[in-house]
């Protein structure tokens, strides 16, 4: 069988992983006004998931309904997705940044490539290529620099914070790595929605059902509600799984090592934040791994696009022997 690199590993996957990144680091600006009007980090998570995931029930509804058919023995995959994916993801990442540094914090999630990386091996064994290796090194190195992980001292930080940032690294790796198994069989939008419901569900059972709807909001206020729920939740989570679903999970994840980088920038060139060195020369190392992972596209017979089209066409030709 004879295959065509190009197009089995294409380049748009990589493309919507970065602009996934760049969203998700724009709408943290959007959060800190937030933050900074009373709304705190718990009723935030509650609104931007609630309202995601209405807003993509009310679409499939109208125009896309298929995406909502599930096989009934996937129905509790599909909730375990959300509840200890989504869900955990999210709470791990506040309840650590509210014991340690937020540098720290983003450090500690973004150890979720090598995390993906090591089940590849480990467990799906998986060879992973010199290209990926290097590439994996690269970005989780520049990380550590881009958020200042030398100045850091986390050995002696609140050692529950520390727990709780490993544990949201391990999240995000799952989150990431069954969604990609899910997506063999559905689409990206179907694995988003059930991943979102779930996760928006445990919110409003952890605190009171829809309690950000109890106070006001100024108009401009609403504006960053809605922006944050639709373009720094269901934009980007829909883009990382599209992202997945044709370049699987380990590149994808590095390459969502962008997202400090992006979110550094956006400090140093509109709120005054100074960016040292170390932290310039991390950021041109995430790029550069970024860039290797595109330069040899890979063919990868296991990415779930692939796997969904090679079901397809075996289901038409036996439909068509059948006739």
């Amino acid at each position: 069988m004879n295959h065509n690199p190009s197009t089995a590993v294409p380049k748009r996957g990589y493309q919507f992983v970065v602009l996934a990144a760049v969203l998700w680091a724009v709408s943290g600006s959007s959060a800190k006004f937030l933050f900074n009007r009373g709304i705190t980090a718990f009723q935030l998570v509650q609104m931007r998931l609630t309202l995601a995931s209405a807003l993509l029930l009310i679409w499939f509804l109208w125009r896309k309904r298929a995406f909502l058919r599930i096989a009934r023995q996937d129905f509790w995959s599909f909730i375990l997705l959300g509840t200890v994916g989504m869900a955990s993801v999210q709470f791990t990442y506040l309840f650590t940044i509210s014991k340690i540094q937020v540098a720290a914090a983003i450090l500690l999630e973004y150890l979720a490539p090598a995390l993906i990386a090591l089940h590849a091996v480990i467990f799906a064994r998986e060879r992973l290529t010199k290209i990926v290796v290097t590439a994996l090194v690269g970005a989780t190195v520049g990380c550590y620099l881009v958020v200042g992980g030398y100045n850091l001292h986390l050995l002696t930080m609140n050692r529950v914070g520390i727990l709780s940032g490993l544990l949201s690294a391990v999240s995000f790796a799952a989150y990431a790595v069954y969604g990609e198994r899910l997506m063999c069989r559905y689409s990206s939008w179907t694995v988003l929605f059930y991943s979102l419901i779930g996760a928006a569900l445990v919110w409003n059972v952890l605190q009171p059902p829809l309690v950000f709807l109890g106070r006001s909001y100024s108009p401009v206020e609403w504006v960053c509600i809605v922006y944050i729920a639709v373009f720094g939740t269901l934009v980007p989570f829909w883009l990382y799984m599209e992202g997945i679903n044709l370049i699987r999970s380990t590149r994808a994840s590095i390459t969502a090592t962008l997202e400090p980088i992006t979110a550094g920038l956006i400090s140093y060139l509109f709120l005054g934040e100074m960016l040292e060195r170390l932290q310039l020369a991390g950021g041109v190392l995430v790029i550069a791994s970024i860039i290797l992972l595109q330069l040899r596209r890979e063919y990868d017979d296991k990415t779930p696009a692939l796997i969904r089209g090679r079901r397809q066409h075996g289901n038409s030709s036996e439909e068509a022997g059948d006739d």
